[in-house]
């Protein structure tokens, strides 16, 4: 479960640099601007919410057990 939390987050990561890089350079020397940035934004959305989803099941499932304040205290 770990390495799974930790390749979301070199993916999320990841996603917000090609969008600064993609923000920085589309639209230079005359060329038109493309759609990179939103589609690199889109998928750090979408990585996002795949991980929130992937740590609520694991969850449920028992792999992961809450840590902390108890509910009620």
């Amino acid at each position: 479960m770990k390495y799974l939390v930790l390749l979301a987050f070199v993916a999320i990561l990841g996603s917000l640099g090609s969008a600064l890089f993609f923000m920085m350079r589309d639209g230079r020397d005359g060329k038109p601007k493309t759609s990179n940035m939103a589609r690199a934004l889109a998928f750090r959305v979408g990585f996002s919410v795949l991980l929130f989803v992937c740590i609520l099941l694991a969850w449920k499932l028992g792999y992961i057990q809450p840590t902390g304040i108890r509910a009620g205290q």
